[in-house]
Parts: structure tokens; C-alpha cells; sequence
């Protein structure tokens, strides 16, 4: 689908029922929440967005804005027709959600943040996450080389599943300035009083070792109550894809409570 000139691909596991919008983090593209998506699409109408500057989606996108990012949601969900959906987002795509749900809070039906939160100014955001695109050797000569220095095991292949054969290896889907123009309103500012906008029911769910730091999800409880959390023991900020068994159960739970 196109919006403001700008090309979204999107993965829909088109069913009666709930729907669910998957969004990924930064880098990332939808098919990192396939195994998710293949066990909702049972009970759910399950559509994952490659968000812009990822994927199959436009690759250079002058406007990287946070409110582009939500505007691409908003567009997704009017002109797939999805009914009141429940938002599920990871890291960045965790942030976009967040936000759909402050701004939109008659169209989501329940917010789902998978690592991700208010966060808080850090300048040097953006600069670090460009060091470590620098740090790629790319084009890496197989998926499996790729995988091996993005983490290895689930993670590392998931993070090499999204790249693309071309010009003699393999490269990434998404462009390193974009990525990094991405990151800028994050690095200059917090997003607390958007989450204090959020109505929906809403799950955050933490890795053990989780990038978001303990005085920020207790704020998060602090300032909604309301909000169940929850962590998954064994695993690191891409839980998705080294757990997405225990997502799916935890996401199945609270689904079911929602009714």
C-alpha cells in the first residue's frame, strides 16, 4: 500500500476475528515475527508491517519523524479495514505503538509492548547505533557468516533472514543514515506524557537482561497501575525470536483476557 508517496509492504495472515498489527524495532523487518504470527493466525487476523525505511517498504523516506511512523500505522489499519486492533510492538516498533495507542486511543483495542517503553534523552543514541551498522562487515558472504557475527542462534538467524542477495553478498534491507535519522526525536526527549495518554489495556513484556532499565518500568507501573508486565526468563532485548513460544502464550493470555 502507498501513503504520502511512501511504499508499506505488509505480511497479512488475513482471518475473521481479532486483529493484531505486529511492529518491528529498529533495522529489523515484519518476517523476524513469522513463528508468532503463524500461531495467532489460528484464532486472530495477524498482520505484520514492514515499517518505512525496512524491508520491503520504501528504503529512503525523507520523513523518519515519530509521527510518520504512527501515521503508517493509522494508514494500515484504515486501509486494511482492521477493527479496533490490538497493537503489538517491539523496541522501536514497542515506541510507534505506544504512541499510536496516545494519539489514536479510539482505534486501538489493547497496546502489547514487547521491550520498549518511554524511554528518556540520549544523545549519543543515535551515534552508537550508527557505530554499530559501521561495525557490519557487509556484504557478508552467506546467511549463515551473517548470522554468526549478528549473535548467533535464533537471534542471529533472524537478523539474517532479512537480508538481501546482491552485489556479491548479502546486505542489508534498510539504509544505515535512515536508521540513524530514525533515532533522532528519541535521543532529545522522553515520551512519558504520551504514555500517560494511553487508555487501552496494555502488557509490557521484558526480557531478563532487558534494555529498558528497572527505574524506567517501575515508572511505567507507577504512573498506569493498571498495566500487567511481565519478564521472560533466559532472554536478551530480541525475545521475539528467542522466545516466541513464551510470547505467544503470554500474548494468547492476556487476548483472552481482553474479551
Amino acid at each position: 500500500m502507498v501513503r504520502d508517496g511512501v511504499r508499506l509492504a505488509c505480511r497479512d495472515w488475513g482471518r475473521l476475528g481479532q486483529s493484531i498489527v505486529l511492529l518491528h524495532g529498529l533495522a529489523g523487518y515484519a518476517g523476524e515475527w513469522d513463528v508468532l504470527a503463524q500461531s495467532l493466525s489460528s484464532r486472530y487476523r495477524v498482520v505484520a508491517v514492514d515499517q518505512r525505511g525496512h524491508g520491503a517498504s520504501e528504503r529512503y523516506p525523507q520523513d523518519v519523524s515519530r509521527a510518520a511512523y504512527v501515521a503508517d500505522v493509522t494508514a494500515v489499519v484504515d486501509q486494511l479495514a482492521l477493527r479496533w486492533p490490538v497493537l503489538v510492538g517491539q523496541s522501536l516498533g514497542g515506541h510507534t505503538a505506544m504512541l499510536a495507542a496516545a494519539a489514536h486511543p479510539g482505534l486501538v483495542r489493547a497496546l502489547v509492548l514487547v521491550e520498549a517503553g518511554p524511554g528518556g534523552s540520549n544523545p549519543n543514541g543515535p551515534v552508537d547505533i550508527g557505530g554499530w551498522l559501521d561495525s557490519w562487515p557487509t556484504p557478508f558472504a552467506s546467511r549463515e557468516v551473517a548470522a554468526g557475527f549478528l549473535g548467533g542462534g535464533p537471534v542471529g538467524a533472524g537478523w539474517a533472514a532479512g537480508l538481501e542477495e546482491r552485489e556479491g553478498g548479502w546486505w542489508p534491507r534498510f539504509d544505515r543514515d535512515v536508521m540513524v535519522r530514525s533515532l533522532a526525536e528519541n535521543a532529545q526527549r522522553s515520551f512519558w506524557h504520551e504514555w500517560g495518554q494511553v487508555t487501552c489495556p496494555t502488557l509490557v513484556v521484558l526480557a531478563q537482561s532487558s534494555f529498558i532499565p528497572a527505574h524506567e518500568a517501575e515508572e511505567m507501573l507507577r504512573q498506569r497501575p493498571v498495566t500487567m508486565a511481565m519478564s521472560i526468563p533466559g532472554t536478551r532485548h530480541d525475545l521475539h525470536l528467542e522466545q516466541p513460544e513464551a510470547l505467544h502464550t503470554a500474548l494468547s493470555d492476556f487476548l483472552e483476557g481482553l474479551a
